[in-house]
């Protein structure tokens, strides 16, 4: 099987769309012979922030000598991001020869999906390169996310929990709490976000209680940033200083969170230089300095607002010309709404995906809240166009799905 013939088959379980549940998943690791059952992970729920604190906690455990793997969804530019060991993303020879060794397991009447596929790739990668950790990011909620098949974690993360995937998760944030909750199990150690809602910590503090397990979140209090620029942020917490080059205080957020879990691994870390090393893509993350243009995967009501707090620190008196694709089932108007008033300029588009958000629409829910507006169904096209619109100390953002950002040319 060739890269492209694996890219092909596991694009071809698209069609079986998403479906929570552990079944599938179990019967299909059993025919691999369980190769999850010889890892240890830290594992990564939440609405918002799972990929930042993966990052985070991987680079952390690959600056003190550990063979670290990393699992994350969605990808940015490339499929092969989605499976990496110590930033080194899979070679597309073994994801071709992991993608043979799940395809000869599945027989007629049985469905695995494009996720649980993936997923047994990477766990076949993990362990056919001996690594030492896996950091492993849910894909969707937690309770019935096929990564959820593994043992107990030694620590079971809980990032930023919001509103989001209601159809799926439930309408309220201690519901999505609940849901995301489905990764602590007895025996493992709990580290949680320094600003979650009332509401969620109950649902975790609740939830840890019926398992034996311990739970220490984030001290919010202890947190200082020192300096914060476009370079970088320079944070203290609790008396230990830290620069990250990820931008935003919710970076910094993210980055207490990753530190709140690397202690609780009783491994005596150092931890500086695994954050000062961290980079994610598409996470307010600069492309261009002439003009200066950020992408942001920015997909929810949440995550809007941290990039609208992100603008307006780094760049409080600049021309903010804004290009934004959303998926229809968001909260788009609320999306728009809070971040709209910032552009000077608001250019809809549409993600590369089949639940995109015409750009028309977008538009019109804009155009309630910026006087200059344009639509365009190709992503390039606004992109292209929002380029050649911007003065030399304008700043171009990209933002909405993560759909969107990738694979575009600045």
């Amino acid at each position: 099987m060739t890269y492209q013939q694996a890219l092909d088959f596991i694009h071809s379980r698209l069609r079986f769309g998403s479906k929570l549940g552990l079944d599938t998943t179990k019967t299909l690791l059993r025919r691999l012979g369980d190769p999850h059952k010889k890892l240890k992970f830290i594992h990564v729920a939440g609405t918002n922030g799972k990929g930042s604190t993966s990052a985070y906690l991987a680079n952390i455990l690959m600056a003190n000598g550990y063979k670290t793997g990393m699992y994350i969804s969605p990808f940015v530019h490339s499929f092969t991001e989605r499976i990496q060991i110590n930033g080194r993303q899979i070679p597309q020879a073994d994801l071709a020869r992991h993608t043979a060794a799940v395809a000869a397991v599945i027989d007629d009447g049985f469905y695995p999906t494009e996720f649980e596929i993936v997923t047994a790739i990477g766990f076949l990668h993990f362990l056919s390169e001996g690594c030492d950790f896996v950091v492993l990011e849910v894909g969707l909620g937690g309770r019935f996310d096929a990564t959820n098949v593994i043992p107990p974690p030694l620590v079971a993360v809980i990032t930023s929990i919001s509103i989001d995937h209601t159809e799926l998760l439930g309408d309220t944030v201690a519901r999505i709490a609940f849901e995301k909750c489905g990764i602590i199990k007895t025996g493992s150690a709990v580290a949680v976000y320094p600003d979650n809602p009332q509401e969620a910590l109950e649902v975790i503090h609740n939830t840890a209680r019926t398992k034996g397990a311990s739970v220490t979140v984030g001290d919010k209090d202890a947190v200082r940033v020192l300096r914060s620029a476009i370079s970088g942020t320079l944070f203290s917490y609790k008396g230990e200083r830290s620069e990250t080059a990820m931008l935003g205080r919710h970076q910094v957020y993210n980055a207490v969170t990753a530190i709140t879990a690397a202690e609780r691994l009783g491994l005596g870390l150092r931890l500086q230089e695994g954050i000062q090393n961290t980079r994610f893509g598409g996470r307010l993350e600069i492309v261009r300095h002439n003009p200066l243009t950020l992408i942001d995967g920015a997909h929810n009501y949440s995550g809007v607002l941290a990039l609208k707090n992100a603008l307006e620190v780094y760049f409080p008196r600049r021309n903010i010309i804004l290009v934004m694709g959303m998926l229809r089932d968001k909260e788009y108007e609320r999306c728009v709404c809070e971040i709209a008033p910032l552009a000077s300029l608001f250019i809809a588009t549409e993600p590369d995906n089949p639940r995109a958000l015409p750009a028309t629409e977008l538009e019109s829910v804009a155009k309630q809240r910026v006087s200059a507006t344009r639509a365009f169904a190709r992503r390039q096209d606004a992109v292209d166009y929002a380029l050649n619109r911007a003065g030399a100390e304008d700043i171009v953002c990209v933002c909405g799905s993560l759909y969107l950002i990738g694979n575009l040319k600045f």
